[in-house]
């Protein structure tokens, strides 16, 4: 019965090992606290553009990926797309924006 003890630990740290393997964040894949962040990011933007007096009548998508967003649809002016830009960029935890609005 002692025997199995030293083999029980060894297997939970095995276990424990991988699983934590299993969580780190690859290129292919975000971890659960990325998507988080991101998540948060995506909202705090939206929330910011919604807010702006001159920007909220337009629709705006914000997409969040490891700290870079992506802002996409259409505007009716090159101000508003920098502005827009200006304001992702503002927002904590951001690394970069790619602004694909559109002028139409």
């Amino acid at each position: 019965m002692k025997k199995s003890y030293p083999v029980i630990r060894f297997l939970v740290v095995l276990m424990m090992i991988a699983a934590f393997v299993a969580c780190a964040s690859t290129p292919q894949q975000s971890s659960t606290g990325e998507v988080v962040d991101d998540s948060v990011i995506t909202t705090k933007i939206k929330s910011e553009l919604a807010g702006d007096e001159f920007l909220k009548s337009f629709q705006i998508s914000v997409e969040t990926r490891k700290g870079i967003v992506e802002l996409s649809g259409f505007v009716d002016s090159q101000k508003a797309k920098d502005k827009a830009g200006q304001i992702a960029r503002g927002v904590g935890g951001v690394k970069s924006v790619k602004n694909a609005l559109i002028v139409k």
